[in-house]
Parts: structure tokens; C-alpha cells; sequence
């Protein structure tokens, strides 16, 4: 297994909850003192360097108008990156392509942080998430088409070799594509992608790129995986994909002891709280999800109240039972991983969140050399899953 240390570098420094109505995109950006966004990015870099140093790979990602993430453009963090750093696979996931109008672009981006690194990249697009649709100027319907036209754009501007092509689309038009530079890896950095439901990995399957779920849990995660090996199989491959082909995201923190990581774990539960705070016009954009997925939600949904909105305190042992919270000592954090992996079948690669809210960079770095000391090389031991019923 490999480990990817992450974290969606946050801006915790909040006004009072009740003094505004999402956390998300309308939060006035008044409340981002640029001192201290300066320090906080130097700082995480800090931290994604002392990762490579201690022998784990690296993740990031971007998003938008949000200060749960104030990394607003990962080329520009990856570039940082590629320099700086000396061993780590350096993976964004990922790229929000259906939200950005020139694909060609991207190419020519990902080709460069390739070259830079010397063939590190590990180049991962997802769709994007509704709050950033209206901040994009886009539109939530077809989403998928323009995610998979620009993505096969991009893969064709990796890869055409004898001068410029011409692209008429449904959604993009391009004239004379003929990127330089073209990337290191040949014919193209590893492909990822992301999806929080079986039906959204088939296609991943099909195409065989990496599938990464984040946060799904017990619950959710062996259906995706299945979804993943039936596109897989779907396109006539007769073995089935190996664990390098799936990798699940949650939050991990290790400490020397039980307590000190129980700890830290309750400081990266800031993250959860924080998302889930934002009006159902942000989070559910018209035509985002599918009719399927939106009555499935009106089933199960609460009764309207604007206190249910505010951020929660969570519950480690709650978290950790649903397999989104991995934290204790280094042999908890190894139980509870395999645990996790043999639920789920299996999969290759663990992205770690090792960094949320308030967590400062003492106790940052602490996790990052725990985990990359005691328990990394425990989890590259991990095979097939010690149940053969977990892969079925």
C-alpha cells in the first residue's frame, strides 16, 4: 500500500457560526486576514515537504470561494512541489475540468509540473463539487459529457505526437493543439479520478484509471469498489484490477498513545463539521445530482432547521466506527486500517488527512513522522484481504 499524506489547507480562523449563512462561497472574504493566508500556506508547504522527507507521496486539491480550502489552484502548489521536493509521487485530485473552459490548458500545466518533478505527477480530474458551480459560471447539467470530453482532449494533447490538431466538440473548441512541453512520463502521467457512488465508478472501471472514494466508509465504500471491478470487467479485461487501481481518503492521525491520537483525531473532525455547514441552493445545484439521487436524499431527509446547519462537534468513536476517522496509537491505527481494508476488499493506496481546522504544525508534523515511521511500513505488508467473502 502507499500512503499519500493530504491536507485541504484550511483557514480556521471563523467569525461565530450563527453570524453567517454558509461557510461556503458567500462567507465575505474580509475574514481572511492575508497575513496570516500567507503564513498558513508556507506553513503547509512546511509540512507536504517533511511528508517527502519521511518517505510518504504526496496529495493535493483545490477548491473554491471556501476557507476550508484556501489552496484555490493546485497547479500552482504542485509547481511549488515539484521543485522543492525530492522523491514523493506528487497526485492532484484533482483537476475540476467540467468547471473550467480551456482543457488544452490543463494539458499543457500537468505537462509542465511532470517536467518539473522528472516524471512524479500522478494526475488526477474529478467533475467538482456543487458549491462551485454558480463561482464557476457553470452548469450543473451534463456535467459528466464535459468532464470526459475535456479529459479525452486533454489525453489526446498528451499524446498526439505529429503536430497540430484541430477539436470540435460538443462543449469545447479548440484550433492548432500541439502542447509543449509534453510530459516526462510517456504516454501520459497515471490517470485518476474520484467517485462517491458504484454507478459513478463504472466508468472509472471501464476506462481504468485509479478510483479514489473519499470519506465513505463502511457503509458505502465496497459497493463503489464493486462498482469500479464491473466497469473493469465490463471492458472485456479478464483479471480482475489490481489493489493499485483503488484508494479510499479518510482521516488518520497517530500518536504515541491512544489518547494522543484520540486527540488529534478530534481536531481533524473540524473538517466534517465544517462541510457540512451550507444551504441546500450551494450544496444541491439543479440538475447536479441525478433524479435517482435526489429523491434517495428527500427520503432520508431532516425536517428543515437552521441549527442543524451550524458546525457539530463529532464524535471520534463514531467516526471511527464508520470507517471515516483512523487515529490512536501506531498499532490502533494499523488495527483499525486493516480492519477498514478487509470491510471494503482491499484497495492500494490510503490518503491520508493528516491536517484540519486547529491543528498546529507541532502536532502536524508529529502525525506526519508517526505515521510515516511506525505505521507506513507496517501498511505496505497489506495483500489480499484477510476474508475472501470482503472481496466479493
Amino acid at each position: 500500500m502507499r500512503v499519500f499524506y493530504f491536507t485541504e489547507a484550511p483557514f480556521p480562523d471563523l467569525p461565530p457560526a450563527q453570524d453567517y449563512d454558509s461557510v461556503r462561497v458567500t462567507l465575505p472574504n474580509e475574514v481572511c486576514d492575508p497575513s496570516i493566508s500567507s503564513e498558513l500556506y508556507n506553513r503547509y508547504l512546511d509540512e507536504w515537504e517533511l511528508a517527502d522527507s519521511e518517505g510518504l507521496d504526496i496529495m493535493v486539491n483545490e477548491h473554491h470561494q471556501t476557507p476550508t480550502c484556501i489552496n484555490s489552484a493546485a497547479p500552482v502548489i504542485l509547481g511549488a512541489l515539484a521543485r522543492t521536493t525530492k522523491r514523493a509521487r506528487l497526485l492532484v485530485l484533482g483537476n475540476p475540468i467540467a468547471n473550467r473552459n480551456q482543457p488544452v490548458r490543463v494539458a499543457e500545466e500537468m505537462a509542465l509540473i511532470d517536467c518539473i518533478s522528472r516524471g512524479r505527477l500522478e494526475c488526477g480530474f474529478i467533475r467538482g463539487v456543487p458549491f462551485e458551480i454558480a463561482p464557476a459560471n457553470s452548469n450543473p447539467v451534463r456535467m459528466y459529457d464535459r468532464f470526459f470530453e475535456a479529459l479525452d482532449l486533454i489525453v489526446k494533447a498528451w499524446t498526439t505526437r505529429d503536430g497540430p490538431f484541430s477539436h470540435e466538440g460538443r462543449y469545447f473548441h479548440h484550433r492548432m493543439v500541439n502542447i509543449w512541453p509534453r510530459p516526462f512520463q510517456q504516454p501520459h502521467p497515471p490517470l485518476w479520478t474520484a467517485s462517491s457512488s458504484g454507478n459513478g465508478a463504472l466508468e472509472a472501471g471501464r476506462r481504468g484509471y485509479v478510483l479514489a472514494t473519499f470519506i465513505s466508509g463502511y457503509k458505502n465504500t465496497p459497493n463503489i469498489f464493486r462498482g469500479y471491478r464491473d466497469g473493469w470487467a465490463a471492458a472485456g479485461r479478464t483479471e480482475p484490477p489490481g489493489l493499485d487501481r483503488l484508494a479510499y481518503a479518510g482521516f488518520v492521525y497517530t500518536g504515541r498513545t491512544d489518547k494522543e491520537g484520540r486527540e488529534g483525531g478530534q481536531k481533524l473532525l473540524w473538517q466534517m463539521s465544517q462541510h457540512a455547514n451550507g444551504p441546500r441552493w450551494i450544496s444541491n445545484a439543479p440538475g447536479y445530482n441525478s433524479i435517482a439521487a435526489n429523491v434517495a436524499a428527500m427520503r432520508n431527509a431532516k425536517p428543515e432547521n437552521r441549527e442543524n446547519e451550524y458546525p457539530v462537534e463529532m464524535d471520534v468513536d463514531d467516526q471511527i466506527e464508520k470507517g471515516s476517522l483512523f487515529c490512536g496509537s501506531p498499532d490502533t491505527v494499523v488495527k483499525q486500517i486493516r480492519r477498514f481494508y478487509d470491510a471494503t476488499g482491499g484497495f492500494g493506496n490510503l490518503l491520508a488527512i493528516g491536517q484540519a481546522g486547529f491543528m498546529d504544525h507541532e502536532e502536524t508534523a508529529a502525525g506526519i513522522r508517526l505515521l510515516a515511521r511506525e505505521v507506513f511500513p507496517r501498511l505496505k505488508e497489506f495483500g489480499a484481504p484477510a476474508s475472501a467473502q470482503a472481496a466479493e
